[in-house]
């Protein structure tokens, strides 16, 4: 399912991504019998390379978590359920109270315009952009969870 969405998100391996799940803030996961979505977050101050989103991240902001992924199967789009992650990740930030940062990127080039709308919508605002790999340019999203 992630593989199928690059170049929204980006390729990962098996290995990766049990590598990035065992460092994982969040791993969650929509659907009863099947797996419909999934998101993986990260907090602020792991050591290991996460890439240079994260570095950036990681840069400019001591306290954050940060979205690294969230992929919603074709069949289930426009259900509602990347909403739901997304709502589920910031009540766990707030009631863990460690940070009111949430992060993400979006691509700019090529152009993910569903997903800009859609981070707009639920309140996060571009504070950067970068290249992060040649031909691949990101917004740095944030938003501040009350």
């Amino acid at each position: 399912m992630n593989n199928e969405n690059d170049p929204a998100v980006s390729w990962l391996e098996r290995d990766e991504l049990e590598s990035d799940l065992a460092v994982a803030k969040h791993a969650l996961v929509v659907g009863d019998d099947e797996v419909k979505g999934f998101c993986v977050t990260f907090e602020s101050g792991i050591e290991r390379d996460l890439g240079v989103n994260y570095r950036w991240f990681t840069e400019r902001y001591p306290d954050f978590v940060y979205l690294d992924r969230v992929v919603i199967d074709s069949p289930y789009r426009s259900q509602r359920l990347g909403e739901a992650l997304y709502g589920e990740v910031g009540r766990r930030i707030i009631a863990e109270g460690k940070t009111s940062l949430f992060t993400c990127e979006v691509n700019l080039r090529p152009r993910n315009d569903g997903s800009l709308r859609f981070h707009a919508r639920l309140g996060f605002e571009q504070v950067g952009e970068q290249e992060s790999k040649p031909g691949l340019v990101v917004a740095m999203l944030a938003k501040r969870l009350r």
